[in-house]
């Protein structure tokens, strides 16, 4: 999968992208990130990038020509997302839709973001990590290409870890012990040790059901509520909210 970035800081998304699991899966060449500056296409000798927002107000707004350029030089796959407060919000179904692409773009805005024009002349669509404000889009691109770069077959050593796991199937994942089996007088559940594959397994979607109960009924909620095998499920390992 190759995935363009466009920012006026390359070198925050080189940098992250270089280490941990995408840069293993760069060097397997399963992830192909590449990071453009569009301050190369800026304005005269100073390569200007903003400048001030028509009609007054504070800040800087990015202009449409440095952006526009880079973009058309470079020919980045698509499609072109706009990190933005407005767009979409990403989440995990969202990222398992982009990890079935061949390769995506995004555009990471500053200051009080970009011309509109850009907006709707350039871009494809928009995303959005949360609803909250940051300085740019370099944060949230990487909350991005974590997300998707982990999904793609062969980045993870087990196939497994992608898929059970938090969100899902719209539920926080189950609580994860190691060694050793007893820590500072706490003992790990006697059903991981039991070596009841089919039991641990039941323990784990309940501990699962119970946790996103507790911590995010919203979840339960979207999902339409507890199914009658899921209550049962809960009350089986004493499970009460």
């Amino acid at each position: 999968m190759r995935i363009d970035i466009f920012t006026l800081f390359p070198q925050l998304i080189t940098g992250y992208c270089s280490e941990s699991i995408l840069g293993i899966a760069q060097k397997k060449s399963l992830l192909d990130v590449r990071a453009h500056n569009f301050r190369e296409y800026g304005i005269g000798k100073h390569k200007t990038v903003d400048d001030a927002p028509f009609g007054g107000g504070a800040g800087m707004v990015l202009k449409p020509e440095p952006i526009v350029a880079a973009v058309r030089a470079v020919e980045p796959p698509k499609p072109l997302l706009y990190l933005s407060p407005t767009g979409r919000r990403f989440d995990q179904n969202y990222a398992e839709e982009l990890a079935g692409l061949s390769g995506f773009s995004l555009l990471c805005g500053r200051y009080e973001g970009v011309d509109e024009r850009v907006r709707t002349n350039l871009v494809d669509g928009e995303i959005s990590v949360g609803d909250y404000v940051l300085a740019g889009g370099e944060a949230a691109a990487l909350v991005v290409l974590e997300a998707v770069g982990r999904l793609l077959p062969g980045v993870l050593g087990n196939k497994v870890s992608a898929r059970d796991e938090s969100f899902s199937h719209g539920l926080l994942e189950y609580p994860q012990y190691t060694r050793p089996a007893t820590f500072e007088s706490q003992q790990v559940p006697d059903v991981l040790l039991s070596g009841n594959h089919e039991r641990v397994g039941r323990w784990r979607t309940a501990q699962s059901l119970y946790r996103t109960l507790c911590l995010r009924p919203d979840l339960i909620e979207d999902r339409g509520g507890l199914t009658v095998e899921e209550k049962i499920l809960l009350d089986e390992f004493d499970l009460e909210v």
